[in-house]
């Protein structure tokens, strides 16, 4: 069995769990509150903008050119494509995309990038690849299977952002797959240990980001909620 095939099989309750979750059976039935959209796409723009700027510590980190193009490739992708799920979630909203950008983190997005910083910094290309896969990986599967049960026509609510996740999330998970399991062939079982428990923490805070966009999670004390 391959590293990353490992990694899910040990993730299997969590993919499951995530896949059960109220706020990702709500994109199947096409019935979430329009807060709860706002929600997620205010927290995701700051999540994602994170992402690229941990794309850009790998790249600093990397020692051959296909690294970097694998890592600079993916910035190109959340600049230029992912906006379109985020635009499709604004749209069923009736909100402006831009008004919904430069929002303060709730708990579970702060507590998520800083877990996927902190191993950005500390660690190297396989710690952020472990740490940084869950997030397609996740989004993919819950792509194709909301593509296999609940086969979309044009006229479902969500049909772009369940296209655009089952349709186009299998290069960057596949890329990171086997970058992840050629170098895990040279890791120790003890440094293969620490890579599961990112993956796995970054799992466990993928279903903590759907569970605070579907109860519009913010501080414990109230605050005005302004932009970061």
């Amino acid at each position: 069995m391959k590293f990353s095939q490992e990694l899910r099989q040990e993730a299997d309750s969590i993919f499951q769990a995530i896949f059960e979750h109220p706020f990702v059976q709500g994109i199947a039935k096409g019935d979430l509150k329009k807060e709860q959209l706002i929600h997620y796409v205010k927290q995701d723009f700051e999540y994602l903008n994170s992402f690229i700027q941990i794309y850009g510590i790998a790249i600093s980190k990397c020692d051959n050119r296909e690294d970097m193009q694998m890592f600079n490739e993916q910035i190109s992708f959340i600049l230029n494509s992912e906006v379109h799920p985020h635009n499709n979630f604004c749209q069923v909203a009736g909100v402006v995309y831009e008004d919904l950008q430069g929002y303060s983190l709730s708990p579970s997005s702060h507590h998520y990038i800083r877990h996927m910083l902190t191993v950005a910094y500390s660690g190297d290309i396989p710690d952020i690849l472990a740490v940084l896969l869950p997030c397609p990986w996740t989004y993919l599967e819950i792509g194709r299977k909301l593509i296999e049960e609940v086969d979309p026509d044009i006229a479902h609510p969500f049909y772009d952002w369940i296209q655009f996740y089952g349709a186009r999330m299998d290069t960057v998970t596949d890329k990171f797959c086997a970058r992840l399991d050629e170098i895990a062939e040279t890791l120790s079982q003890k440094q293969k240990k620490k890579l599961k428990e990112y993956f796995l923490l970054s799992c466990q805070l993928e279903y903590k980001f759907w569970e605070m966009a579907y109860t519009v999670e913010e501080w414990p004390v109230a605050k005005e909620n302004i932009r970061a």
